[in-house]
């Protein structure tokens, strides 16, 4: 399994001068005001769109060389060109004006691992594309926090690095411990959001080189391992504990991103705890969908059964942006071999952008209309 992405880029501050359908959500589900019948947006079909996609890469200044497929040397563009259509309704089309004019004088704050970053990158780009000239933005990268913020809206969207949401804490006498029942570092850093977008899975899998801790502890108990889906469970019920005490839902709107999957197999199948059973690099010259169409009969995974469980389990109102069917027919949408050069191996985790997490983030608009 790949590797998570560093976020050694150099800091910079970069300003530029760059020359309706009304939805109700319940847990990431939508009923489309212009029809009685309701609509989920996770379910429906990936159409062949030649208008895509939404921006030019060369054009937006956030995106990171390893998720930029093309400039990578990737040949094909056809995994460029799909738009994702849900089987009920019609999504509305994505706005990046109105979205700034929505969020004026807010800030929208993704928390969680590179994951993240994908999909943060991605709405960076698509409301960048949207500014007409001359516009100005700013630009920070740092660690934990990077940001965009478009001046003349007075919109901030910002990342916040973190592998587990829980804590990872050095101790002289043991080394690095992963703390389950442990949300401080960094957390009074997010209620400062507007809207939050959290997320984590794939490093709570992660053994031997990869790993990044050396104990589990909960309470006053030391663990050398546990169950990993066990440890995940814990870990975010820690997070939806901290969300239900700190979060004022007259202020704050919550999304948790969902489990984005990977395709290091060319069965696309994983082992029960949800990592990759093999690493034959499935996802390499994929330049088509697995299909075009969820069908109903998609494998539920037990991480994704962890968080629709912790989530209708919390006092507070948390969307799911459910993107794991929809994202399990894009093997073709992958960098694989074209991360660049700050990427070594096959990379079947993240995804290429432009791509995949835009239709993330058309989803995330309409929800939040």
């Amino acid at each position: 399994m790949a590797k998570d992405l560093p976020l050694s880029w150099l800091m910079a501050v970069v300003l530029l001068a760059v020359g309706s359908v009304v939805v109700g959500v319940v847990k990431g589900r939508a009923s489309a005001g212009s029809s009685s019948s309701s609509c989920d947006l996770f379910q429906g079909r990936w159409v062949a769109d030649a208008s895509y996609p939404l921006y030019n890469t060369s054009s937006c200044p956030f995106l990171p060389d390893v998720f930029d497929c093309r400039r990578n040397g990737r040949p094909d563009d056809t995994y460029l060109k799909f738009r994702w259509s849900p089987a009920a309704c019609r999504l509305p089309t994505f706005d990046g004006l109105d979205f700034l004019r929505r969020w004026r004088g807010k800030t929208v704050m993704f928390v969680g691992d590179s994951l993240s970053m994908n999909q943060w990158v991605s709405l960076a780009c698509m409301l960048h594309a949207a500014l007409p000239a001359p516009a100005r933005v700013s630009f920070a990268t740092g660690e934990p926090v990077s940001s965009v913020r478009f001046e003349d809206y007075d919109v901030s969207v910002v990342l916040y690095f973190s592998r587990f949401l829980v804590d990872v804490v050095v101790q002289e006498d043991m080394g690095r411990v992963l703390k389950l029942d442990s949300l401080q570092d960094g957390a009074s850093s997010w209620l400062g959001a507007h809207l939050l977008v959290f997320n984590t899975w794939h490093w709570w899998t992660y053994k031997g080189t990869s790993q990044v801790w050396d104990y589990m502890q909960e309470g006053n108990r030391t663990y050398r391992d546990m169950d990993r889906l066990t440890a995940f469970s814990k870990g975010l019920s820690t997070w939806a504990s901290w969300v239900d005490a700190n979060i004022d839902t007259s202020r704050t709107r919550v999304i948790f991103q969902g489990v984005s999957p990977s395709h290091y197999t060319s069965k696309q199948q994983e082992k029960k705890d949800g990592t990759a059973s093999g690493s034959s690099g499935g996802c390499y010259q994929q330049t088509r969908p697995l299909q075009v169409a969820t069908d109903g009969d998609e494998i539920v995974f037990p991480q994704q059964v962890v968080v629709r469980g912790v989530i209708s389990s919390m006092a507070t109102p948390v969307s799911l942006l459910d993107i794991t069917s929809l994202s399990q027919l894009r093997i073709d949408a992958h960098p694989s071999v074209y991360g660049g050069p700050a990427r070594e191996g096959m990379d079947c985790t993240h995804w290429c952008i432009a791509g995949l997490p835009d239709a993330w983030n058309h989803i995330l608009y309409a929800m939040l209309l």
